[in-house]
Order: structure tokens, then C-alpha cells, then sequence
């Protein structure tokens, strides 16, 4: 789709967003009002402004100076001196020290170490590490909540048992790691209530096997995480003479149904319209909505929801925390160029192949590293969100009572905020703010036509993401 194509079929979007049909028009003249934009938060402003398309280039032309970043390169005794993937998980962790030393010894900085036992992708015993750092929050309550980014250090050639190749990964990944890494740069210097967990992992190509590991770490060690959001091949591929790619776009992936889904939740979820209402699809939401907040992240960037879990028959690292239970969502260019992805770097009929740094748009990746900083620094400021959210369902009739209880430690000034969309809407549409102190609203919408929400927002303006509510006979 071209951009001509692409900024009318915006237009259209934005159209219907504003429109209603005559029956929900009248819906909304007695109850709410067309969804806006949180207000800005002048902290999350000014450390977006600190995002360095130069930093970018240098995490991502230092990582693809590793030569090889083979996961099975970790067992390697012959490579050069300064190659190889764990070369590079010792410059990682050395940037998240740096980054630590600048604010006072603020990140706790960690490795997840393990051996993989030989499989499909794995022909030996091999060791795997993942590289992370933890900002705790400040609110000793809310710091249990967490929020986590990541992208994936390790790299590949056409063949992926190719442990010695020139495999450069520039945008898959090391376009991931900038995102994660300059996270970690800018959000440093704030002091959010929640905690947020910035990582790089390795064994993606192998088969997601540092992910799954940090997944089931976090499970077994009872990380309150609510919300992941992976980064893979977020370059803006520059191929020359490619008409097709979108610099304004991001693609947010989500999944539908809960990973971890019983065949009965399974069933309930079907039944009431809510395959597009898992917490990974209302964390994308969320990012869609901090887009909106900060439009000043890219000129004409914006996030493009797909609700797919990943690509077409594809996978990636946020599905390993999707297994495990967690929201997770995954960040990837608009158009992938496969002659630079998982290809020895060569030239062949006057194509040239391979996955090199100049093939990066590292304006196109801070833009991206913005989102994610913005929806990071959101979810952390945010009061948490409600629970036990439920829809009255006892009687038959047109009008919709929803319940709700207060997010565990929400602060005394928490109030909550009722929003819904049209079957067909992709996303919020109206909202209705409630009374301080209620828990529980009446409103005169159907809710056979649309889907609700409920979110709590803080006396700034910070707002939870959305929760659906069940239904409660």
C-alpha cells in the first residue's frame, strides 16, 4: 500500500472513529462523550526530547561489530577477540552500568544464565544469557507492578547453526536492543511509581529460548508484570528503490484469545464478542492511545494496531510471555525486506544481501524507541487498574450496569472512567468519567452493540489500560 493509499484509508479511519450510527448517537447525547487524548505528562515529554538517533546508530553499528552473534557462538573457543555473542552481551551489560552510574546506581543489573539442552536448532549443550536491568519504583506499593521491554542480541546467517559467519543483525535485531537500551538511557533520569525491566535477550533464532527462560523466571519468581513489549526488526529498512515501505508507521501485534485461555474461558470469551479484548489487545490500545498523546514522537508516526498475535505463521519473544500468562505485545517495521533478513552478506545478480547497518533508518528507530519510552513511563505513572470488573447480566434489558473494584493499592485520589466502542471499532470511542468513590454505573447503552471498558485515572491525568468486563449474572 502506498502512502497516498494508506493516508486516505487514515482518513477514512478517522471518519468512522467520529461518526456514530443514528441508535448510538442518541446513546451517547444521554450518557458520554467522544474518547480524548491523556493530557501530556511535562516529565515523559522532556526525556522523550533526549532520544538520540546518534545513540541508535551507535548501539546498532557496535553490535553489528561483533561479527557473529550466533547464539551457539557462546561455546566458541576460536573466534577472534572481541566477536561472538558473548563479546557482546559484556558491551550490553556495560551500557546498562553506564547508564546506571549516571543516576546515582539507579538499575539493578542482572544475567540470566542457562544451558540449553541440545534440540532442533541447539546441536550441543549450550549456554544462553540474558542481559537485563530493573528501575524499581519509587511508590514501595506500586513498585510491584512491572513493565518490561526487550529486543533480541543474538543473530543468524542464511543458515542458522552458522556459528562463525559474518551475521551483522543490524535491524533484526540490534535495531531492538537500541530501542531497549535508549529506554533505559532516558527513563533512568525519571522516578515513576511502577518498575520497569529493560532487556536484551538471545536465543531468538534459535527458537525464543532466552525469552521463554526470562518468562518462566519472572512466572516462578512472582513478577507482578503486566505488560511486555518486544521489539524485533524496528529498523525502517532503506532498501534503494523500495516504494513500499512506510516510515510513519509501527506495526503493534497482539493476541486475541489469551494464550492461556482454558477451552471454557475460551468458550465465554467467543460468546460475548471478546476475542479483541485479551490484556495484550488492550495493552495495544494503550500504545495506540499514547500515540495520540505524544504525536510529537515521529512527524506522521503512528502506531498501526494488527490484531494478529504475529506475523503471518511467524513468532517472536513476546509469544514466550504470552505462554507464561503475561500482556505482551510486539513492535515490527511496516514492510520487511527479506533479502536483509537471515542472509549471508553477499552480492548476487546485482542484489545485495545481508542484514547491514546501512540498510537502517536510525531516525525511523528513535521514533520507535519514543513509543516505547512514552507507553512505558504512561503504564509506570498510571494508577493501577480496576478489578473484578463485571457487567450485570441478571435481567434482560437496553441498559448496561457495570461494576468494579478498586486496583490493589490505588491511592485515595483514584477515580474511574467508563469507555466503549462500536462492535466494529478498533478501538475506544466514548467514554463517561464516574464520581469519585463509585464503583458501579447504570447507562442507558445496549450492550449487545458495543464492547465496555473500564479504566482508572489519576488527578494528572494518567490513565490504567482498559479492562472488559465479564459478565455476572
Amino acid at each position: 500500500m502506498d502512502l497516498s493509499i494508506r493516508s486516505f484509508a487514515l482518513a477514512l479511519v478517522i471518519a468512522a472513529l467520529s461518526t456514530v450510527s443514528d441508535g448510538a448517537t442518541r446513546d451517547l447525547d444521554a450518557t458520554g462523550s467522544p474518547v480524548r487524548s491523556a493530557p501530556v505528562d511535562p516529565a515523559i515529554a522532556h526525556v522523550l526530547q533526549q532520544i538520540s538517533p546518534q545513540q541508535v546508530r551507535h548501539t546498532i553499528e557496535t553490535l553489528a561489530g561483533f561479527h557473529t552473534r550466533n547464539t551457539l557462538s557462546s561455546m566458541d573457543t576460536d573466534l577472534p577477540k572481541g566477536q561472538g555473542i558473548n563479546a557482546a552481551a559484556d558491551w550490553i551489560e556495560s551500557e546498562f552500568r553506564r547508564y546506571s552510574d549516571a543516576c546515582g546506581g539507579c538499575l539493578e543489573v542482572r544475567r540470566d544464565t542457562f544451558t540449553e539442552s541440545p534440540q532442533a536448532r541447539i546441536p550441543r549443550p549450550t549456554t544462553i544469557t540474558n542481559v537485563y536491568a530493573i528501575l524499581r519504583g519509587a511508590d514501595p506499593v506500586q513498585a510491584k507492578r512491572m513493565y518490561l521491554v526487550t529486543g533480541h542480541y543474538d543473530s543468524r546467517n542464511t543458515d542458522v547453526l552458522d556459528d562463525h559467519g559474518f551475521a551483522p543483525g543490524a535491524n533484526d535485531d540490534a535495531s531492538g536492543v537500541a530501542v531497549s537500551l535508549e529506554c533505559a538511557r532516558v527513563l533512568s533520569k525519571l522516578k515513576p511509581p511502577a518498575t520497569l525491566v529493560f532487556v536484551a535477550v538471545a536465543g531468538e533464532e534459535q527458537g525464543l529460548n532466552g525469552s521463554r527462560h526470562l518468562a518462566k523466571l519472572a512466572k516462578s519468581e512472582g513478577w507482578q508484570l503486566e505488560g511486555v513489549l518486544n521489539n524485533d526488526i524496528v529498523g525502517g529498512n532503506t532498501t534503494p528503490g523500495d516504494q513500499f515501505q512506510d516510515k510513519t508507521a509501527v506495526r503493534i501485534f497482539s493476541e486475541g484469545i489469551p494464550s492461556t485461555a482454558t477451552p471454557e474461558q475460551t468458550r465465554l470469551l467467543e460468546s460475548i464478542g471478546y476475542e479483541s479484548d485479551s490484556p495484550s489487545r488492550e495493552l495495544a490500545r494503550f500504545i495506540y492511545d499514547t500515540g495520540q498523546t505524544y504525536h510529537g514522537i515521529g512527524r506522521y508516526f503512528h502506531p498501526v494496531l494488527e490484531f494478529r498475535r504475529d506475523r503471518f505463521l511467524r513468532s517472536g519473544d513476546h509469544v514466550s510471555f504470552n505462554q507464561e500468562g503475561f500482556p505482551a505485545v510486539r513492535f515490527t517495521e511496516w514492510r520487511e525486506d527479506f533479502n536483509h533478513q537471515h542472509q549471508n552478506v553477499r552480492t548476487e545478480n546485482g542484489v545485495e544481501y545481508g542484514d547491514l547497518p546501512k540498510f537502517v533508518d536510525y531516525q525511523y528507530v528513535a521514533s520507535v524507541a519514543a513509543l516505547n519510552a512514552a507507553t512505558l513511563a504512561s503504564l509506570a505513572y498510571a494508577p493501577p487498574a480496576p478489578e473484578d470488573v463485571r457487567i450485570v447480566t441478571r435481567n434482560l434489558d437496553n441498559n448496561s450496569t457495570i461494576e468494579w473494584k478498586e486496583g490493589a493499592s490505588a491511592s485515595s485520589g483514584t477515580k474511574y472512567e467508563i469507555v466503549w466502542r462500536e462492535l466494529t471499532a478498533p478501538v475506544w470511542q466514548f467514554s463517561l468519567p464516574v464520581k469519585a468513590g463509585e464503583h458501579s454505573v447504570t447507562i442507558p447503552v445496549s450492550k449487545d452493540n458495543v464492547i465496555f471498558g473500564v479504566r482508572a485515572v489519576d488527578a494528572l491525568g494518567h490513565r490504567s489500560p482498559a479492562v472488559a468486563p465479564i459478565p455476572e449474572r
